[in-house]
């Protein structure tokens, strides 16, 4: 596509371009090590690093268009020999996500983003099971990764960086796939990842604490997550909000000022309201109202705040087109999403181990309190807190786990660059009579030696996550499948996911 024609931003966002306009640019990138020839190279500032260091090495790769923050002068980075065109604006990761959109140009006419500190995973997952279920061609893209009909490719981030997310929007559409289910993370919304995207249904699950390293303040956080209500959700489209979640007002007003429609649902849900719920031993019995209609289902999950992703997710499927009464009827049969209160093995003396990926103090809370219901004898955890990353939640968590469980292990969980002790240290410091075990394998195999009839596991912090972080190297690490060697380790008569 021609270079005057990817530069035609909207009105938020001027643009100046120095150099050629009359130029075909054959793909685009932010990571200067895949400028191919012909690319346009984004240099975006970050929080540690400036873009524009890398635009030599881009050049060098063939790059003949640069984005980059006005001001920017390129003789600075390439002196006086190279001829290549300049687009500055005094915000480029906006433009960057425009002129992405405009690249690929083909999305998903139906995309729902799910935005919140908690359940999006689980929301994204239910939704292209619903979609799929009822025969609808569908696709959900987030944390687990890109899930399609015809398998799943891993992503490194929740939303991904812009060219990388059009391009997969573009493939889908290509592949006949026209109903998407997208996280949208505050780092991706922070960032104007998710700008380029055209959204006639955006989803709230909760809002609480998490990610304090990068935003700095609850305030911050919360403030990048409702742009996905301010500035992208269609002005003509509709935003499902929890109406429990303290931020339902805010977010209400936000999408109504915007001119968009609302449609809440929870225990306080105007429109999908939860009348009753009971735990049962492997899932649930839901009671709600729906539009004035009363419903009773059966859950084939456990957990309170399984059926409130679940909820969002029938708001999500509805407001798409969606049967009321056949959405309903396949409520029944969603199956857990992977790393999610995923059950992985049963003992013989009926003690059973979850794996799940709460990683923030609501979470871990959410997590005890409704496994809690299921069992009255001992509740076990093992969990840690990832290193390089919010260290105010160390305590908080350390303190929800001791009053909401009975056996406690602390251990590591991606420390990263940060001294793994000292962050163990700081959740015990809140967690008075946690047993402390550095390995994480071995912790996984203590708590479960010690596991009698009728108690309950959950191993806590990684969930899905295949990989235990130290400094900067991957080693292969799987929570749930720890689990299952340490189960079959302590007796032949185990029960399997």
């Amino acid at each position: 596509m021609q270079l005057i024609k990817l530069a035609l931003g909207d009105r938020r966002n001027q643009m100046q371009i120095a150099g050629s306009t009359d130029i075909n640019i054959f793909g685009l990138t932010a990571d200067s090590r895949l400028v191919e020839p012909g690319f346009l190279f984004a240099a975006l500032e970050g929080g540690q690093t400036d873009g524009r260091k890398f635009i030599p090495e881009a050049v060098e790769r063939g790059a003949i268009a640069i984005l980059a923050p006005l001001g920017t002068k390129l003789d600075v980075y390439l002196g006086l020999q190279k001829s290549v065109s300049l687009i500055s604006c005094d915000n480029p990761r906006l433009a960057y996500a425009d002129i992405s959109a405009r690249f690929f140009a083909f999305q998903p006419k139906t995309v729902a983003a799910i935005t919140g500190t908690n359940g999006k995973s689980s929301v994204a997952d239910f939704v292209r099971q619903l979609w799929t279920l009822a025969g609808v061609p569908a696709a959900s893209l987030g944390t687990l990764g890109l899930v399609t009909p015809s398998g799943s490719v891993s992503c490194n981030l929740t939303t991904p960086d812009p060219a990388l997310l059009h391009d997969k929007l573009s493939r889908l559409v290509q592949d006949n796939i026209n109903h998407l289910a997208l996280e949208a993370s505050s780092h991706g919304l922070a960032q104007y990842r998710l700008d380029g995207v055209r959204v006639p249904i955006a989803a709230f699950t909760n809002l609480s604490r998490d990610h304090l390293d990068y935003h700095s303040t609850l305030d911050n956080y919360f403030s990048a997550k409702a742009r996905l209500f301010s500035d992208i959700l269609s002005t003509d489209g509709t935003a499902i909000l929890n109406g429990d979640d303290p931020c339902f007002e805010i977010l209400r007003s936000t999408a109504l000022d915007r001119g968009a429609d609302v449609l809440s649902y929870g225990w306080q849900g105007k429109n999908i309201c939860i009348c009753d719920l009971w735990p049962e031993p492997s899932g649930q019995r839901l009671e709600f109202m729906i539009n004035g209609a009363r419903k009773s289902i059966r859950l084939p999950l456990i957990g309170d705040f399984q059926a409130m992703n679940i909820l969002c997710a029938l708001g999500i499927v509805l407001v798409a087109g969606g049967d009321c009464d056949v959405t309903v009827e396949n409520l029944e049969t969603l199956k857990g999403v992977s790393g999610r209160l995923e059950f992985v093995a049963k003992l013989s003396n009926g003690a059973a181990i979850y794996v799940d990926y709460a990683h923030t103090p609501d979470a871990l809370k959410n997590v005890l309190t409704s496994m809690r219901s299921h069992t009255n004898k001992n509740l076990h955890v093992v969990f840690g807190c990832g290193g390089d990353r919010d260290p105010g939640k160390r305590a908080e968590m350390g303190a929800i786990a001791t009053s909401f469980a009975d056996k406690i292990i602390i251990t590591d969980d991606n420390p990263r660059k940060e001294n793994a002790a000292s962050i163990r240290h700081q959740i015990l410091e809140s967690c008075d009579g946690a047993l402390e075990i550095e390995n994480r394998e071995q912790a996984i195999f203590e708590a479960i030696s010690h596991l009698k009839s009728g108690d309950l596991l959950v191993i806590a912090g990684k969930g899905h996550e295949q990989g235990q972080i130290f400094n900067s190297v991957t080693v292969p690490f799987s929570d749930a499948e720890v689990a299952k060697k340490a189960a079959l380790n302590r007796n032949s008569c185990v029960t399997m996911s």
